[in-house]
């Protein structure tokens, strides 16, 4: 009798967990918010976007860390001031020598040639035609005039303000005067 009454226990107890369970339904999920993140609507009105805020605006008067202001103008009056009184501003400007190598051959080496001769990869193979050599006469380039360029660009050369930094680009100035002194030798 006893063991009936188990058995019979048991039984009810089976048939009331397996009569709660409906596989067409999950399961409780422990943390659900780690799983489905929560979405915002962009430009809504919600608790990251408040007072309709579509975008956060970087406090007023600060600047990107990395960033140095270039005031000089892209302009043929702006490549002239360059050229003529630009000079290295960094106190602390250290030139080293194979880094700005290694700078001159992946960005400028492609064009302008490892000897600055105007000769390289793209003039040999006539993808791109008349590239100056750095010794040449009628430009006189400075290292004010080398910097506007590889900041602004000139003609058809791109410019490089975002592909090197502040000091990547002095680095590079002196290892094309560098060059330039060489060609003049």
């Amino acid at each position: 009798m006893k063991a009936t009454i188990k058995l019979s226990l048991i039984g009810i107890l089976f048939a009331g967990l397996v009569s709660c369970q409906k596989n067409s339904r999950p399961n409780f999920q422990y943390m659900p918010n780690m799983y489905e993140s929560v979405g915002y609507e962009t430009y809504s009105e919600s608790d990251a976007f408040a007072n309709g805020i579509e975008a956060q605006l970087p406090a007023e008067g600060s600047i990107p860390r990395g960033y140095s202001f270039y005031e000089i103008e892209d302009t043929n009056e702006g490549y002239e001031l360059a050229k003529a009184e630009l000079k290295n501003p960094t106190k602390d400007f250290t030139y080293d020598k194979p880094r700005a190598k290694e700078l001159y051959d992946i960005y400028c080496g492609i064009c302008h040639g490892i000897k600055g001769n105007g000769v390289g990869k793209l003039v040999e193979r006539e993808k791109i035609l008349g590239v100056p050599s750095y010794d040449d006469v009628g430009r006189a380039i400075t290292e004010g005039s080398v910097y506007h360029v590889i900041y602004y660009g000139k003609n058809t050369m791109g410019a490089y303000k975002n592909q090197l930094n502040e000091e990547e680009r002095w680095q590079v100035t002196e290892y094309v005067m560098e060059l330039k002194a060489e060609l003049e030798k």
